[in-house]
């Protein structure tokens, strides 16, 4: 094809004709200079005898011409190098192959322009929908974040935790028909390696191999009394301690509790605290007629009992009473009980404080005469209180010779408790065994709460505060009840600045963040006693009260003071942390050297937030703190009171040989660690108020403990007393009384009882769970168990919203928790069953024993009640001529 292609008239062609030749050649380039010029030609538009009707094109001509001029054709025929640029590629175009006839293509069609004006309000409104959105942004961001500062912002529920993904132990249920001694029974938990996982389905195939009767053909190991409490290592008087009686005759005999030897096969070991260590029967388990049985539990309301545990194995449950009568509780006046008591050993305590005025209340003084020649003395820092009296005594009283101290059980109550028998069997326990069990050194108070003063005006009129302890309390504890109130404290505290920290129902002086203040008041009104222990009613022993209480007190006392305060601060583990030397040591090389937490972890690398640039990663490393050593005063010289009386080490800390502190008496005795609050996220560590934060000094040194029950020294609460009403000092109740005993160099102890999980945690992951704060401690760090991560504990037998206590209980008693247990799980073997899990456990063991173990909480307790109504006589013929 030649370098331009036209079509000839029809006219003029011809088959015959031989085809022309293309008609190109190959032009050279042009010269540089004329690349860019562009030629101006005339065109002349040629006849129409020799214009093709049609024309062929090239697809890459130009569609802008209809056709050839003339020029065109000559100058393409001579090869004329005057081209223009567009000629020149066309020429280069035409090197390619040539390309098939294109048709002509169809005018370009454009789509809708949109006027200018709609454009323009488009954008408008484009613009103004990026304001808004942006505008909406920012109101939901302040949003949330005052949702965050107010505890209001809802966050999506959160994993589960891992713990809930351990096993649950089984042994727990156990029988007291599978009893052995404890050294002959291995645990279910905790495990160690050499032994391997727990199979508890092969102690029944062992059984069946040996031709063993079945389980629940077995009999019921006898019981025995428990009477190691007499003295509880304290030694005792010449002439012995004088047996206390019921009944003003001294004929009626608290029947003694029964225990069973060993424990049931496979029965878990604590996890934490120590029986070995304080002293406590670990070889032995109560059942809960042997526990229970002796105040009322067993027997009728027609006999005097209060008709419960009468379902169930109850196989040698009579030999609770195969000494002793059944006791009719229904003449019991347990005031007059512990005077009388108190009366037959007043010559073993300290002589009698009392006041020209008694409380209202219960007063073990009330109707004693003063004793001629003889004076009342108090502790030196009550020697300014006007109310001090001489000492009475009665007539059938001995002269007071001893001195040993005397303690008050505080049970926190309000009015409108719900009383059940389960209640009461409780506490009549809790007298038995402190008050009349001791001798009279202790004696068991009811501090209860009118919640409606309004209508009940208890302080206008005495008539009114008796009828309203006789419309709420028992009738045989009315006399040991004393009232208290809301009001009452705003009166005795005036002035305390309320921080609100858990909203407006919730004042200082309420129920909630002021208790203390009801038992700082209950202490100024009571000087007889040295010690409070300060008690709830949900907290149940499966062992003897006095036996556990006079224990902790003695091992408390021998604690030396050096390092007492690191001690206290972690949860002590056997298994982890070996014996109780090897954890003294353990926590004070974590003290002084520190230790690497979630909380200093990135300190040891350079450049990191929390490290200082300027030191070297060695001087980066987490370091030790200052191990506390007298009293902890606070920031501010305005904030010291009476710190003259404070006690002062006898020597500097490193020169002390572990004696400062043996054989003192402990001022605070708690039954939880006691945990520096600062930096954990427990929600009131800041919840303390009165002192002077000004200048950037920030809150006072503090410290508390979860779960308030406690024993406090009188010295300790006449502290806080006058703290509070003086310099208008307060804290929350679970961090008021070891604070002061932190400010004022106050012996505190935390005593490691034994507590018991109920699923199978990794000891070395829970100990690094519970001991996640600083330096190895519970607290004093964001990672403290305490706070945010409190979930770890609902397992144990002991916290205050743990749950495995009170179902622990439940199943003891013989109900059925989570459709589990039960009269038929006790009297039946299932022999299909596995003993995989608690669902599948085979039963037919008897009912539960249970070593001595705090548990708390435990509410709200519903045992089944047999009544007993009297038959009626209907006498036929006087009546209804019809019958």
């Amino acid at each position: 094809m030649g370098l331009f292609s036209f079509s000839l008239p029809r006219w003029r062609r011809d088959t015959n004709q031989p085809k022309l030749l293309p008609l190109y050649k190959e032009l050279p380039a042009p010269p540089p200079h004329t690349r860019t010029r562009t030629r101006t030609r005339t065109r002349t538009r040629p006849s129409r005898a020799l214009r093709s009707p049609t024309k062929e094109r090239y697809s890459d001509a130009d569609d802008s011409s209809d056709d050839l001029s003339d020029d065109d054709l000559s100058d393409s025929s001579t090869g004329s190098s005057r081209r223009t640029s567009s000629s020149v590629s066309s020429a280069a175009a035409l090197m390619l192959p040539k390309r098939p006839v294109a048709t002509r293509r169809p005018a370009r069609r454009y789509l809708y322009r949109l006027p200018n004006k709609v454009i323009r309000y488009l954008c408008l409104g484009m613009i103004s929908t990026l304001i808004i959105f942006m505008f909406v942004l920012v109101r939901a961001s302040q949003a949330e974040n005052r949702k965050i500062a107010e505890g209001k912002m809802e966050k999506p529920p959160p994993p589960a935790p891992l713990w809930e993904s351990f096993e649950f132990l089984t042994r727990y249920y156990g029988g007291v028909r599978t009893l052995v001694p404890l050294n002959d029974t291995a645990p279910q938990y905790p495990r160690l390696d050499e032994e391997g996982p727990y199979d508890a389905s092969q102690s029944h195939q062992l059984a069946r191999e040996a031709e063993q009767p079945p389980t629940a053909a077995k009999a019921v190991p006898p019981s025995k009394p428990f009477t190691d409490y007499t003295t509880a290592g304290r030694p005792a008087p010449d002439g012995g301690i004088q047996e206390c009686f019921l009944d003003i005759t001294n004929t009626v005999k608290v029947p003694p509790v029964r225990y069973m030897e060993g424990r049931p096969s496979g029965f878990p070991d604590n996890i934490l605290g120590s029986y070995e260590l304080l002293s406590l029967p670990e070889d032995i388990c109560f059942d809960r007629y042997g526990r229970y049985g002796p105040y009322g539990y067993g027997y009728s309301t027609k006999t005097g009992g209060l008709g419960l545990g009468e379902h169930g194995d109850r196989e040698g449950t009579e030999a609770v009473w195969e000494t002793v009568d059944k006791v009719d509780w229904r003449t019991v006046d347990w005031a007059d009980a512990q005077r009388r008591c108190y009366k037959a050993n007043a010559e073993r305590y300290k002589p009698m404080v009392t006041r020209p005025a008694p409380p209202h209340g219960f007063y073990i003084g009330e109707r004693v005469e003063a004793d001629e020649g003889s004076r009342s003395h108090l502790p030196a820092r009550d020697l300014g209180d006007a109310e001090v009296a001489t000492p009475v005594e009665t007539e059938t009283a001995k002269p007071t010779t001893g001195d040993m101290a005397r303690t008050a059980i505080v049970l926190r109550c309000w009015d409108e408790f719900a009383w059940s028998e389960e209640d009461i069997m409780n506490l009549r326990a809790l007298i038995s065994e402190l008050s009349l069990a001791s001798g009279g050194r202790y004696d068991v108070h009811l501090l209860v709460q009118v919640r409606d003063i309004a209508r009940n005006p208890v302080w206008a009129d005495d008539d009114v505060y008796h009828k309203r302890i006789e419309e709420t309390i028992p009738e045989e504890f009315r006399g040991i009840a004393t009232l208290w109130s809301e009001t009452q404290m705003l009166a005795v505290y005036q002035g305390i600045v309320d921080l609100w920290t858990r909203g407006p129902d919730l004042p200082v002086h309420g129920s909630y963040r002021g208790l203390q203040m009801a038992m700082q008041h209950f202490a100024s009104n009571h000087p007889e006693y040295d010690y409070f222990w300060q008690w709830e009613m949900d907290i149940r022993y499966t062992g003897h009260y006095h036996d556990l209480l006079s224990k902790l007190e003695l091992w408390a006392k021998d604690q030396p003071r050096k390092g007492l305060w690191e001690r206290n601060a972690r949860y002590y583990m056997p298994y982890v942390h070996g014996t109780w030397e090897d954890f003294k040591q353990m926590s004070r090389v974590q003290t002084e050297h520190g230790t690497v937490s979630p909380d200093n972890l990135w300190e040891a690398v350079p450049g990191a937030k929390s490290g200082d640039p300027n030191k070297t990663p060695h001087q980066q490393a987490p370091r030790g703190e200052q191990s506390i050593w007298g009293p902890q005063r606070p920031l501010s010289q305005d904030d010291w009171f009476e710190h003259g009386r404070d006690p002062v080490p006898p020597t500097t800390y490193e020169r002390d040989k572990y004696t400062w502190g043996v054989g003192e008496e402990a001022d605070l005795i708690t039954l939880s660690p006691i945990f520096d609050p600062d930096g954990t996220t427990w929600m009131l560590a800041d919840d303390i108020t009165g002192y002077d934060e000004t200048g950037g000094i920030g809150k006072p040194p503090r410290r508390a403990q979860i779960i308030t029950a406690s024993r406090m020294s009188r010295a300790l609460l006449m502290t806080m007393h006058r703290e509070t009403a003086f310099r208008k000092h307060h804290a929350f109740p679970e961090m008021w009384p070891a604070t002061v005993a932190l400010h004022h160099g106050l012996k505190a102890v935390y005593a490691p009882h034994p507590v018991f999980v109920d699923r199978a945690w990794p000891p070395a992951y829970m100990a690094g769970v519970l001991n996640a704060g600083r330096n190895g401690a519970t607290g004093g760090a964001r990672s403290s168990v305490y706070g945010d991560r409190e979930h770890n504990l609902l397992g144990l037998t002991w916290f205050y919203n743990a749950g495995f206590g009170g179902n622990l209980y439940r199943r003891w008693m013989g109900l059925r928790v989570n459709n589990d247990g039960g009269e038929e799980f006790e009297l039946v073997e299932d022999p299909g069953a596995n003993d995989s899990s608690v669902g599948t456990m085979r039963g037919g063991e008897g009912r539960m024993c249970l070593p001595p173990m705090l548990l708390h909480p435990v509410k709200g307790v519903e045992l089944p009640v047999e009544q007993h109504l009297e038959e009626e006589v209907v006498q036929v013929g006087g009546g209804d001529p019809s019958a």
